[in-house]
């Protein structure tokens, strides 16, 4: 049998403060006056929910919450755990089902569906180590053997030389394709546009036109800021802007996209469930949708997700290399997933890379592309409980 007998929740915290997140990055929250001096940053103490489901055959899958929030564990806890004990752990529909029409009266976003994500896919690594078979394999089999993959880092540090110098040192390991962070906003006025073109005039004359360069602004301009910085970076040819605008200003994305068609825009880290990225979609908002599957409701969802970019022919571009995205996007035709957005192991990390921490067995970029072991069950990679343990932030018991 594979129904769950036991789930369990636990918060990790950051390895260290946040500090990249605060002088580095221009972002939602970087309007406010104490956003650079709140010691423990503005995402909060918890950058991830652990979501551990058990099989009475004593499999256990691991899932992970995004978002950078603690709500998820009592979401878990309280409203999820009993409406998928006792069921079968591949039956993903299903339990996909009960889950999202329990908690429709009160989230549709937010925590409600990262906890959700988390079970999910915790049942999918769960489903995977029973028939010893990776996720990729359960979603339908492999449609793609190596993606190539974009480096994501590039903070816009106060010192240009040393910008450059990290940028020309991802292309020496073979990457071809990079993103860096703008740092500055509409609160900064016209210096800090001049600062932000700063700031990709560096990274593309260090890194030259052969390498495909865009740029994130994590939800921290407005559209009449984006329109002006978008003529003002033209020559520099950004393969796209992301997130500059906060994610529920669908009309204003498509506003960006008819008022400057020559720059591609992507959008989708902050949207939840196949109704967001369809209302995306519908009012043709972006030019490249980026899903992260532990806020968008899962791999059950994020298969769905996939469907209607294909329908649109549009590409999807997860939210990070953690092996949940892998596995979809290995699944998935090079046209739907053309591209691995790949956080480096590097210090210090920003939370983002966590991950290489957390779970032990997480694939590295060879040559500027990814390869998906063929012979890991589940989502690959394994739980390190005395580094889960060292980061605790809220421990939780397991739930019969």
């Amino acid at each position: 049998m594979s129904r769950i007998c036991r789930v369990r929740a636990r918060n990790v915290g950051f390895s260290r403060a946040p500090a990249t997140l605060q002088r580095h990055l221009v972002s939602n929250a970087s309007l406010f006056e104490d956003f650079g001096s709140k010691q423990g940053g503005w995402f909060g103490r918890v950058v991830c929910t652990v979501v551990e489901v058990e099989t009475d055959s004593g499999a256990i899958g691991v899932g992970t919450a995004g978002a950078f929030g603690a709500g998820a564990k009592a979401i878990v806890e309280h409203h999820l755990a009993e409406l998928v004990l006792g069921f079968d752990c591949r039956a993903h529909e299903a339990l996909w089902q009960r889950m999202y029409r329990t908690l429709v009266r009160f989230g549709r976003r937010g925590p409600a569906i990262t906890g959700l994500s988390a079970v999910d896919i915790a049942c999918w690594d769960a489903h995977g180590r029973e028939e010893g078979k990776p996720v990729a394999e359960l979603l339908g089999g492999r449609a793609q053997t190596r993606v190539p993959a974009y480096v994501s880092r590039l903070y816009a540090l106060d010192d240009l030389d040393e910008l450059a110098d990290e940028a020309r040192g991802y292309v020496a390991q073979g990457f071809t394709r990079l993103k860096q962070r703008f740092g500055f906003g509409p609160r900064d006025g016209m210096a800090g546009m001049r600062r932000n073109v700063e700031l990709v005039r560096t990274v593309r004359e260090a890194v030259g036109d052969d390498v495909e360069l865009a740029a994130d602004a994590y939800m921290g301009w407005d559209v009449g800021y984006a329109i002006e910085m978008a003529k003002r970076l033209r020559e520099y040819s950004l393969s796209w802007i992301e997130e500059p605008l906060m994610p529920e200003l669908v009309r204003g994305y498509t506003e960006l996209r008819a008022r400057i068609p020559w720059q591609r825009w992507s959008c989708g880290e902050h949207s939840y469930t196949k109704w967001d990225f369809a209302e995306l979609i519908e009012q043709r908002a972006c030019d490249v949708l980026q899903p992260d599957l532990n806020r968008a409701g899962g791999l059950t969802e994020g298969r769905k997700i996939c469907a209607l970019a294909e329908t649109a022919g549009l590409p999807v571009v997860p939210h990070s290399n953690e092996a949940h995205n892998l596995q979809l996007v290995f699944s998935q035709p090079a046209h739907v997933c053309p591209l691995v957005e790949y956080f480096p192991n590097v210090e210090p990390d920003t939370g983002n890379e966590l991950f290489w921490k957390l779970f032990q067995g997480n694939v590295e970029a060879v040559d500027g592309h990814v390869t998906l072991p063929s012979d890991r069950p589940g989502l690959g990679v394994e739980l390190d409980e005395a580094l889960l343990e060292e980061l605790l932030v809220e421990d939780g018991s397991w739930i019969p």
